[in-house]
């Protein structure tokens, strides 16, 4: 089992907007946004039950990441 370095505070990482190059945010792991539990889940747990490929579930943590000022949302896969 991976241990994502974004998620446990050991990497920052920059993602730059495709429209204006400006830096986005980072929102999290997409899985915290299904439901009102997912944020309480164990990770790997989650992944299995949100059907995610396995490729996402044993090698990757994917993030949302959000522009500011174009509004643009974008998922960014970590290596874990």
């Amino acid at each position: 089992m991976g241990v994502c370095e974004v998620c446990n505070g050991l990497k920052k990482t920059t993602v730059l907007c495709p429209k204006c190059g400006k830096r986005m945010n980072d929102k999290g792991r997409i899985a915290d946004f299904y439901d009102d539990y997912s944020p309480y889940m164990e990770i790997d747990q989650l992944k299995m039950e949100d059907g995610f490929p396995t490729s996402f579930s044993n090698e990757t943590c994917p993030h949302l990441y959000h522009c500011s000022s174009c509004s643009i949302d974008k998922m960014y896969l970590h290596k874990e």
